[in-house]
């Protein structure tokens, strides 16, 4: 090897070297972030798969890398709600910087279990209704996120309904009242029975 080449190849390792520790450094310095998520389906249904499969893949895309510089902690109630309540406590003492949930079963004892944490909610039918959030808009508090669909829909379904059948002059909700507020709650019956016009 020329002396020129090796001088430059010793020279390029030499930096690289001296690079290294900072390297270690830097990532060591890096702060661990942890998310807990408590999922309201069971862990493998197909939709629970596919939803955190789309969750991780857009957390790198934004640089957040698990294992490097982020945990994510799952537990999944499959729609139990005295599992919701054991499973909540567990990621509460988790202490995570955020936590994800799914699911109408599983909002109320979260927000129970961790009062102080950031929550961020998806799959939730009428938050506002139900007393999560004060409005979609301003949220306040400590917890946010998105709804299945705007609740004042609910009364469009009766509107379709009249036009499909025009017959039908009684209309009843068949719910659980086990899996939280919703369509047919005590909470949303006044909302819910507004007039509707029928032939």
């Amino acid at each position: 090897m020329p002396a020129l080449r090796r001088r430059k190849f010793i020279t390029l390792i030499g930096g690289a070297a001296a690079a290294w520790p900072l390297a270690v450094r830097a990532q060591q310095s890096e702060r661990m972030r942890r998310i807990g998520v408590l999922g309201g389906l069971a862990e493998q249904d197909a939709e629970s798969v596919a939803r955190s499969a789309v969750f991780e893949q857009t957390l790198q895309g934004l640089s957040w890398s698990i294992g490097r510089n982020l945990l994510i902690d799952y537990r999944w109630s499959a729609g139990d709600p005295a599992a919701s309540r054991k499973l909540a406590a567990e990621v509460a003492a988790l202490k995570p910087d955020v936590i994800l949930v799914s699911g109408n079963v599983v909002i109320a004892p979260m927000m129970q279990a961790a009062p102080t944490i950031p929550i961020v909610f998806v799959q939730i039918i009428d938050p506002v209704g139900s007393g999560l959030v004060e409005s979609m808009g301003r949220p306040g508090g400590h917890v946010t996120g998105f709804t299945q669909f705007e609740y004042s829909l609910a009364g469009k379904w009766l509107e379709l309904l009249q036009e499909v059948a025009p017959r039908v002059t009684r209309v009843a909700v068949v719910r659980d009242p086990t899996r939280g507020p919703g369509i047919g709650s005590s909470r949303s019956s006044k909302r819910w029975r507004r007039p509707t016009r029928w032939n």
